[in-house]
Order: C-alpha cells, then structure tokens, then sequence
C-alpha cells in the first residue's frame, strides 16, 4: 500500500503491542472484591450433592458451606449469597420453612457469620419459592395466582429471622411490588438498621435459569411471568429502579447478567447507588458444557464474560465461579 506523508496519523495498534501496554490502558479490571459467591446449602445431607446440569457447583453440607465461606474469603470475594435447600417434607403452600429461626438457611446463615464473621458480606436470598409446594415466590389466592400483599408480609417475617440471625445483607428476588418497602420497615422495627438491602430490581423471566430449579430442588408448577420481567421491555426496569431506590434499596442489581448488558449499563449510569448482577445458572452452564466440548477455552471464556458485565457497570458480580476466579486474579 502506498502512504502518503504520516498517514494513518492515528494508529490505535500502537497501545495494543505488548501485553504489558495493553494492561496499561486496560480500561476495565477485574478485582477479587468485585465477585460475590452464590453457594447452596441443602438440609439433611453429610456429603456435598452435586449438580448435574452445574458442573463444579454442589448442594453443600452445613460442614461444607462453612469451609467454602472460608476459601472464598481467603481468594479476596468480597460476599456470599446462600440459598437454603430444605427437606422436601418441610415444603408447604406459605413457605414456612423460610421463615423458621431453625429452617436451614438461618441455620447457615448463623453457621457462616460465626465462621467468617465480618470478614466476608454474608447475604441471603429473601425468597419463598425454595420453601413452598408449587414453587412460586409467595403465597397463592383462591385461584392460584401469586398473591402480591400477603407475600409481602412472609417477606417481612423472612426479612426478620435473617436479620436475627446475622445476615448483613438480604437479597429480596420475587419481584414483588412495594417489597424493599416492606422490608425495610420490618427491619428497622426489630432494630436492624444496619441490615443492608440489595433489590433484585430487573430480574428478568428467563430461559437461563433453568439449572437453578436442579439447584434448589425447584417444586415449581407453571412460571414466573406475571411477576419477573418480560425480556422485551427495557424502560420498565427502569421504573422498577425508581420504586426500588424510593422504597429504600441500598443496592440494586440485574438478572441475569449476560442477556441483559443493555439493561445493566443503562441502570447502572442512573444511580449513585452501587450496582451489581448475577452471571446465572445457565450462562455458567453454557461456559462448562461447550468447554467441556472443546468448543471454546474455559478459562479465557470465564473472564472475557465477567469482563463484559464489569464493563456494562456492574461493580459487584454474582457469579459460580467467584472464587476460582479470585484465586487467578
């Protein structure tokens, strides 16, 4: 090719020569803080059950759990987000075993804050759908749908026992309208002011959740549509921020995270608050199955996603591979 003079004046390849520069200008990093672990916890087992459709992520034993807080801790995760997976027995239609000081989930809750203490953000799902017969994340009318305003009160009993049992932050995920209001009320009145509040503020009804149902042995009839998010809508979310953040979410976050970048990145330049997403079930499922395939590298297709949703705006990730990946950092 011919050149005339200087031309191209502007070489943007010049910062990319050397892996060194290309870390210099590196507009995005990754940082062990940046990830929080998303562990299960299953009732009435003494070994780890693994999870089929979730390669490398189990059903821990209370013993288990502890020691996973532990090694999260120790790799630089800033969180843990614990499911409770009760006994099948213990389900019914109000979800009771939730909000039991002794179901399972404030048992590990108790378990890993006398473990770990303050040195890792302990965090709880606030949610029916692992405790109740049908699956669904609250209480059902005479005709079978979610009822909205009783699930908000099983919210601020769960909200409650969690608080009691030293969770320092709770995840509300049903989707149900006016909950972190709720919520936050029920906190402060046992006075737990200092119990924080990440709302799942767009989550989304989505086709990736599908191995999180093998995880916390989903009882779940018919979906979740009526109250999680159509994929369609974008400004929707952002009226779901408004309420969360005038109701009194000190956080909120996006879910899932891959499919839903745009979603993140608008949420994410409208806040001050501190914004997080959860890289779900099936996105970590998708990364394993083609690895295992052969079809991509595992390990650069780990980071090149939690890079992305990092980019998008996400200052906090939920994510399976949390602590593998804090060991690399």
């Amino acid at each position: 090719m011919t050149t005339y003079g200087s031309f191209p004046g502007s070489r943007p390849r010049r910062l990319r020569t050397t892996p060194a520069l290309r870390g210099m200008v590196a507009e995005t990093r990754l940082h062990p803080s940046d990830l929080i672990l998303p562990a299960f916890v299953r009732e009435g087992i003494t070994e780890p059950v693994p999870i089929k459709a979730m390669p490398g992520v189990v059903q821990h034993t209370r013993d288990t759990l502890r020691k996973a807080a532990v090694e999260a801790r120790a790799a630089g995760v800033s969180g843990i987000m614990l499911f409770g997976v009760p006994d099948d027995a213990k389900k019914d239609a109000a979800g009771t075993a939730g909000t039991d000081p002794d179901g399972i989930l404030q048992v590990a809750i108790r378990d890993v804050r006398a473990e770990v203490g303050d040195d890792l953000v302990i965090m709880s799902d606030l949610c029916l759908d692992e405790y109740t017969d049908h699956g669904h994340c609250g209480v059902l009318d005479a005709d079978g749908r979610v009822d909205n305003d009783a699930t908000l009160e099983r919210y601020a009993e769960m909200a409650q026992v969690q608080a009691d049992a030293g969770v320092h932050v709770v995840g509300p995920s049903g989707m149900m309208d006016g909950q972190v209001g709720v919520i936050r009320d029920a906190l402060d009145t046992i006075g737990k002011e200092d119990v924080a509040i990440l709302a799942y503020t767009a989550k989304y009804s989505s086709a990736f959740y599908g191995p999180f149902r093998e995880a916390i042995g989903s009882s779940l009839r018919g979906d979740r549509k009526t109250y999680q998010q159509d994929p369609a809508n974008v400004r929707e979310s952002l009226r779901e921020l408004a309420l969360d953040l005038e109701e009194g979410a000190d956080m909120v976050m996006v879910k899932p995270a891959g499919p839903y970048l745009d979603v993140l990145a608008k949420i994410a330049d409208a806040v001050d608050v501190p914004v997080a997403a959860y890289q779900i079930s099936g996105e970590y499922a998708m990364v394993e199955a083609a690895a295992e395939k052969g079809w991509l590298d595992r390990d650069k297709a780990i980071m090149e996603t939690l890079t992305g949703i990092r980019r998008a705006g996400a200052k906090m990730i939920l994510t399976y591979w949390a602590t593998e990946v804090a060991h690399k950092l």
